[in-house]
């Protein structure tokens, strides 16, 4: 039996699907009963959970095999750090409640670090304290995902600008498609290692230029590439509509970047070859009603 946390998103749904076509044993973690009945009826078994109730979540980790989790950011939280240390607790604490002999986490490039990449701090923190439960942990470190481009799909079918925060947009960057990563999780839940490590996924590499090429092309209009100075970050958030603590956090991730904090570290990697081509094509397609 394998476990799946986040199953409704972009990684965690691959990652169950995969195991279920397999013909393995899936227990899919949810919220919401609604969530639930899609999986129910592919023949997974569901638990109703949240990673903040490590009670709950520990008896929905009951007997399995392996797990697949992932740390969420809370753009409603008042502390970001706070409520990511609260998760923390809660998983570590049910995986070692229930021994979970092998637990993959959805990690980050920078996660190697403690301070200054913002949100992915939490991660550090994270792969730490999963590796202190006695488990075999494997974190999958990504860059750039390919689907990071529907944050400004919008913005730029309605203006016709592509905002970009970096110094440049004429960087090459390993940009990897989150269906990718559920196909690599998925394999190594079947596969598990003989010990713990951190795997850098490393996609195609594009620049912010090349992306906003092609997306102009699937929306059917040319696209300025606009760029943000490193001082507007935060207020370009704000005015975004984020809080001004999660703007301060995601303008230090994309500093972070520029820094070079990001890059891949781990103890190997592991190369995947979905262009983002393929992946804006699946992001404009229209959905059926």
């Amino acid at each position: 039996m394998y476990a799946i946390a986040g199953a409704t998103g972009r990684v965690g749904s691959v990652t169950a699907q995969i195991l279920l076509n397999a013909g393995v044993d899936v227990r899919v973690l949810v919220r919401r009963k609604s969530d639930a009945e899609a999986w129910e009826t592919q023949g997974a078994e569901t638990r109703i959970t949240s990673l903040e109730d490590q009670a709950v979540l520990s008896d929905a980790l009951d007997d399995v095999a392996g797990l697949f989790v992932l740390l969420p950011f809370n753009l409603c939280a008042d502390n970001l750090e706070a409520h990511a240390d609260a998760l923390i607790a809660s998983i570590t604490g049910a995986v070692a409640a229930q021994q979970v002999p092998h637990v993959i986490l959805l990690s980050s490039g920078g996660a190697d670090l403690a301070q200054g990449t913002g949100p992915i701090t939490g991660l550090h923190r994270l792969e730490q304290a999963l590796l202190a439960t006695g488990t075999i942990a494997t974190a999958l470190r990504s860059g750039h995902f390919q689907e990071k481009v529907t944050d400004v799909i919008d913005v730029a079918r309605s203006t016709g600008i592509y905002p970009v925060f970096a110094a440049s947009a004429d960087v090459p960057l390993p940009m990897v498609a989150t269906r990718d990563i559920g196909a690599v999780a998925a394999q190594m839940l079947l596969s598990p290692p003989a010990r713990s490590e951190a795997i850098d996924i490393i996609g195609p590499s594009y620049t912010e230029r090349d992306v906003a090429t092609m997306l102009g092309e699937g929306l059917g209009r040319e696209l300025h590439v606009a760029m943000m100075p490193e001082e507007a970050w935060a207020d370009a958030l704000i005015d975004a509509g984020f809080r001004p603590h999660i703007a301060a956090s995601l303008a230090e991730l994309y500093r972070a970047g520029e820094q070079g904090l990001l890059a891949p570290r781990g103890d190997r990697s592991i190369r995947v070859e979905t262009s983002i081509d393929v992946t804006l094509d699946r992001l404009l397609a229209p959905r059926a009603e």
